[in-house]
């Protein structure tokens, strides 16, 4: 039997290749399987930032640094299992929400370093909701143009107290009389953030009242970003072939920013 008529064998694909291609069709995937993947993905990271805003007052439990230890490798697992869903790893690294993601895993798998850093994992929910992951996945069921920016805004605010909340515990429980706990912590960086200036708990020194004039200030402007989400005009995202203008009215015809004619799909 000469090459010609020799059967061809043809080798099997590389495992490593296959792997990608699974992790690619789940993270990025339209199938229902791969849509019921990504929910039990989110629901573990609720899961996840539930235990990171938790965590101050459960850190002398001798559970903690199991569960630390735990969400270290889950984290680790997902961190590296999205990145291989990437052509070139490179353009996944240049993604900022990555380089948060892996500063927050750093601070799980080092937590004796990282102590005083910890309130900073409570970001996870920020990146969490600024990815392209939770909007394929929720945005089937919602408009992503106005409850994507109200859900964003909504948790640039949450995730702003929480972070606050965390600083002003790690700065000064137990050293200043008027923060005992999380919850005097959390009860500061509200007040403070709504100015309501009840006066009962104050951070003592320049220090304490430099943070409490940053809280104030990124507070109203987190509250004033909120409220133009929610009250501004409801626009679409259709971009305009002729002069790239982004949103428009649901019902619009001709794009007002040059007149070409538009063909945004009406859902009623």
């Amino acid at each position: 039997m000469d090459a010609k008529t020799a059967p061809r064998r043809f080798s099997p694909p590389h495992a490593f290749h296959r792997l990608r291609v699974r992790l690619r069709s789940l993270y990025r995937g339209d199938s229902p399987a791969a849509v019921r993947f990504r929910y039990s993905v989110i629901c573990i990271d609720l899961a996840i930032i539930a235990f990171f805003i938790a965590g101050p007052m459960l850190r002398q439990q001798w559970v903690f640094l199991t569960l630390d230890y735990a969400i270290a490798a889950v984290l680790g697992v997902d961190l590296a299992a999205r990145a291989l869903t990437y052509p070139k790893l490179s353009r996944w690294l240049r993604r900022p929400v990555v380089w948060v993601d892996i500063f927050i895993w750093l601070t799980l798998l080092l937590p004796e370093i990282f102590l005083n850093l910890g309130f900073l994992r409570v970001a996870r929910l920020w990146t969490l909701v600024h990815s392209e992951f939770f909007w394929r996945t929720i945005g089937r069921r919602y408009d992503d143009t106005r409850w994507e920016d109200v859900a964003k805004a909504g948790v640039n605010l949450v995730t702003f107290v929480f972070v606050a909340t965390g600083f002003v515990y790690a700065s000064f429980a137990r050293i200043h009389p008027g923060i005992d706990g999380y919850v005097d912590a959390l009860y500061f960086t509200v007040a403070a953030l709504t100015t309501t200036g009840f006066g009962d708990i104050t951070l003592p020194g320049t220090w304490g009242r430099l943070i409490s004039i940053g809280v104030m200030i990124s507070g109203i402007t987190l509250f004033v970003q909120l409220a133009q989400t929610l009250f501004r005009p409801h626009k679409v995202i259709w971009p305009c072939p002729s002069c790239g203008l982004l949103r428009h009215d649901p019902d619009a015809v001709h794009c007002k920013a040059c007149g070409q004619l538009l063909a945004i799909p009406n859902k009623s």
